[in-house]
């Protein structure tokens, strides 16, 4: 008796969606791209650098310590990063029911870049509609270089 796999060939990355991530704010962008990726979009965030984190600078800071500080070096996990565009994608990856086929084949449709790169710079981008924010943000750049 075979065990039966579902395993879909790899495929080349070609988004159909370009998000610009400058001034967005990361929860809302998180969940905007989440809900695109699982009506089957392919989408690349553009800039994650410039995402930012709305709060007090501090608890934000002491915020990501923790979640870094998880699992120490003993044990295998949970494993957090400290790179911009990996925060971004781990964030969507919350966002999403990865444990199952369909939220993992959806988190394999995302792409993070910290800028723009060449192949996609005269790309159409969607940037999400942006509020004055009237308390604390910090850059996830920033937020990377302090961890």
């Amino acid at each position: 008796m075979s065990k039966l796999t579902h395993s879909r060939p790899k495929e080349n990355f070609e988004p159909t969606l370009f998000v610009d991530g400058k001034g967005a704010v990361l929860g809302r962008l998180a969940s905007y791209t989440a809900k695109q990726v699982l009506l089957g979009k392919v989408v690349a965030i553009l800039n994650c650098n410039e995402v930012i984190v709305t709060g007090r600078r501090n608890s934000v800071i002491q915020h990501y310590k923790e979640a870094r500080a998880r699992g120490g070096p003993s044990i295998t996990g949970p494993h957090f990063p400290k790179t911009p565009e990996k925060l971004v994608k781990r964030t969507i990856r919350g966002m999403l029911s990865h444990h199952q086929g369909r939220g993992r084949f959806a988190h394999k449709r995302v792409r993070c870049f910290n800028a723009v790169p060449n192949e996609y710079a005269n790309a159409k981008t969607i940037a999400l509609p942006t509020r004055e924010i009237s308390i604390e943000t910090m850059t996830l750049k920033e937020i990377g270089s302090l961890l």
